[in-house]
């Protein structure tokens, strides 16, 4: 069996196989995007503009038909992978809109006299390293402000995603970009550390798990290349305090269950104040409860499977050793059935930091809810993690909620609202949940030269 290929996790069928790169692919598309740098870096700032503004003209044109790729290759529900497009169709706008402005040369006060300037240029080749739970947005919001500063992208996706990793590569084709400036190579672990080691690449962006982006961060750091590390969270959901439960429970469950509960962001520890704890646990649960899985190319469906059986076996391993160490599983705790990609939503209390559960990300539609008394008690909770990607705080009171926002150790903090994102918000994190920001105009400070320019009087 090929390593890339297109395996239906609704079904358990591949679809279709894709051949690796031979190693003089590999080399073909480093020249190639090398090449492709050298005018890239010193084209036309409205050359870039056009390019990105027809990326996302195509996106939208397309749209139907790249929610469906999707579908099949990780089993996201048609509606929710329509929603994706829609996003990456923002961020390359954005970034068309916007980028000319963040390339603005930037003039600095000197004390001798004279002048100086600093000027963002490219830095060359910038390998992207991608994921499978969201195959077209991690990828634009990686290629959108790395093309616009004059960077040559080289795209590595996931082994499950070969179909929608062709399908953007189609689409620069045809929106114009110049051949070299955006290429996917299929390439092995191995293929990736060579190319990491080239020295015609300049940078690494890796979305992806702790294990992998520790590995990509040592063979980048012993080639002195710079790197941008998307990696695990486990988010806290602090409910302080509400008037309305219902709501807050709501919030709760899209922020929990949106494709299939795989998103580093998504919310995965509630911590709920003690006078409201029961009141919440109860109608979540039964929230949970009453979603079904189902066939993801169904209008309908919110959930539908994990993106491959062997995701669900591994959720499954999970809930089952906190559940063997004393956790409650107040719904589900287990996949649909054996053979199956299909998880039931679980929600699971009574979860204690001596539990391995307590500090492991679960990547599916398993929420934990924990009981705290005091404002204090949640923050540290909260803190309580390796991981410090994002965070949402709930309560009436903005005082409150901007105090525990200060306290929380995390790159994003979200108040009365699910933890999301925009082309417009940075987005990253901190501890071991990565390194550097990508989307706004920090995305564009990342993989990039400021040159100073300095002119004596």
């Amino acid at each position: 069996m090929s390593l890339y290929a297109v395996t239906n996790p609704a079904t358990g069928q591949t679809v279709r196989e894709y051949p690796t790169a031979t190693d003089a692919g590999i080399r073909t598309a480093l020249d190639a995007t090398h090449r492709a740098f050298g005018g890239w870096n010193k084209s036309n700032v409205r050359e870039r503009v056009k390019l990105l503004g027809r990326v996302a003209e195509l996106y939208a044109e397309r749209r139907d038909e790249l929610a469906a790729i999707i579908t099949r290759e990780m089993g996201k529900p048609i509606v929710q992978a329509g929603f994706e497009v829609d996003i990456c169709v923002s961020i390359y706008r954005y970034y068309a809109k916007n980028g000319p402005k963040f390339l603005e040369d930037e003039e600095l006060e000197v004390v001798a006299g004279g002048k100086a300037v600093v000027r963002k240029e490219g830095l060359g080749v910038i390998l992207g390293i991608m994921p499978w739970n969201y195959p077209y947005y991690q990828v634009a919001r990686f290629a959108a402000p790395n093309l616009m500063i004059g960077n040559s992208i080289l795209l590595k996706h996931a082994p499950q995603c070969p179909e929608s990793a062709l399908a953007m590569e189609q689409i620069f084709m045809e929106a114009g970009a110049p051949a070299g400036a955006y290429m996917n190579v299929f390439a092995t672990n191995e293929q990736v550390a060579d190319i990491i080691a080239d020295p015609r690449v300049q940078g690494v962006s890796l979305t992806g798990s702790e294990r992998a982006g520790s590995v990509v961060a040592e063979i980048a750091g012993r080639n002195l290349k710079k790197v941008v590390l998307e990696l695990g969270g486990s988010d806290p959901f602090l409910l302080l305090d509400t008037k309305n439960v219902a709501e807050a429970v709501g919030q709760a469950v899209f922020s929990r269950m949106v494709n299939g509960g795989q998103a580093c962001n998504a919310a995965k520890r509630f911590v709920v104040m003690e006078d409201i704890y029961d009141e919440f646990v109860e109608k979540f649960t039964a929230a949970l409860a009453a979603i079904e899985p189902g066939d993801p190319t169904d209008p309908m469906t919110f959930l539908g499977p994990l993106s491959s059986k062997a995701a669900a076996d591994n959720l499954h391993r999970q809930v089952r050793s906190a559940i063997a160490e004393g956790a409650v599983a107040r719904t589900g705790g287990s996949r649909v059935a054996d053979d199956s990609a299909y998880f039931q939503p679980t929600v699971l209390t009574e979860v204690t930091p001596e539990m391995e559960v307590f500090h492991q990300e679960l990547f599916g539609p398993v929420a934990m809810i924990f009981k705290v008394a005091s404002e204090e008690e949640a923050v540290a909770l909260a803190n309580d993690t390796p991981f410090g990607l994002g965070s949402s705080i709930h309560t009436d009171d903005e005082e409150k909620a901007l105090r525990v926002a200060e306290q929380i150790e995390a790159g994003m903090v979200f108040i009365n609202e699910p933890g999301g994102t925009a082309a417009e918000l940075p987005f990253g994190g901190i501890k071991r949940s990565g390194i550097g920001r990508e989307l706004g105009k920090y995305g564009m400070d990342e993989f990039v030269n400021r040159k100073l320019i300095r002119i004596r009087n």
